[in-house]
């Protein structure tokens, strides 16, 4: 199934999806994502074109993939905050072709952030390699390379013992399951308002506020999502903003304030534009909230 789809203005095809958190590209500069849909398993292969991208998708759950492809890599997204500070001005237009898409995989994204809870962003990318290689399944279509994320039904008849195995402690591993046993109650999330898929969300046990952000942008789609607790966030939005060398999260939403219903926005672009505050002593774990 082939879908082509016209983008104006700026358009960076690996920015964007990179935000994503999933899939992976090609040597041709394509994006490639398998995954589980309410439909089946699906494949979808986006390739940038000359006046925007042509799409491709194989399985059960292709033609879904390719009804979401507008809303997937943010093709209809438009900045609508303006950067008074001049600093945040400068982020907006370094970072104008990466657009805010929304993956729609509650599920996947769910398990996905909950890995990356209190352990380095190195430990999560291993249990997430581990866990696929191990219980995941080929998505399908040419791509011999794309292996899906485990299905909820795989991943809540797990032991502790097999989560230990990919590098998750019982506590993560608790979260992780109790995620798959309620994985139908959170996709509902795409159907309800903000307030209430974050509701929803923070209501298993294991998920915080900063879990629950990070799907309301990733998955969700929320422009102004936030997460509080982050390590090195307060840091960089201090350092971005105000010139600050350290933040907390108070300061954090302070700077952040005149940027509504868009934080996310600026957040986004201070990470593509690649700002961080000074890194000061020895090099520890990073360790996040929940």
């Amino acid at each position: 199934m082939l879908r082509e789809l016209e983008i104006s203005g700026p358009f960076d095809l690996g920015s964007t999806t990179r935000v994503l958190k999933v899939g992976s590209r090609d040597r041709d500069g394509a994006w490639w994502w398998a995954t589980q849909t309410s439909c089946g398993p699906g494949t979808i292969r986006v390739a940038r074109t000359h006046g925007g991208v042509e799409a491709e998708s194989w399985g059960p759950g292709g033609e879904l993939l390719l009804d979401r492809l507008a809303t997937l890599i943010g093709a209809d997204d438009v900045v609508g905050i303006e950067g008074d500070n001049a600093n945040v001005a400068d982020l907006l237009r370094r970072s104008a072709a990466t657009r805010l898409g929304a993956t729609g995989a509650v599920f996947e994204s769910t398990v996905l952030t909950v890995l990356g809870q209190l352990v380095t962003k190195t430990e999560s990318t291993e249990a997430r390699r581990r866990l696929v290689h191990r219980f995941g399944q080929p998505g399908p279509g040419p791509n011999q390379s794309l292996t899906m994320f485990p299905r909820p039904e795989v991943i809540a008849a797990l032991t502790y013992d097999d989560l230990h195995d990919a590098g998750v402690e019982r506590k993560r591993a608790s979260t992780v399951i109790e995620v798959a046993r309620r994985s139908k109650r959170l996709d509902e999330i795409l159907g309800m308002d903000n307030d209430a898929a974050r509701r929803r969300l923070s209501a298993v046990r294991g998920i915080g506020p900063w879990t629950t952000e990070i799907v309301m942008g990733v998955a969700y789609g929320d422009k102004d999502a936030v997460p509080p607790g982050d390590y090195h966030l307060p840091n960089s939005i201090a350092f971005a903003l105000a010139g600050e060398a350290r933040g907390d999260d108070q300061r954090m939403f302070e700077l952040l304030e005149p940027y509504r219903p868009e934080r996310r926005r600026v957040v986004v672009a201070l990470k593509v534009a690649g700002v961080h505050a000074p890194r000061y002593g020895p090099k520890s774990a990073v360790r996040r909230h929940l």
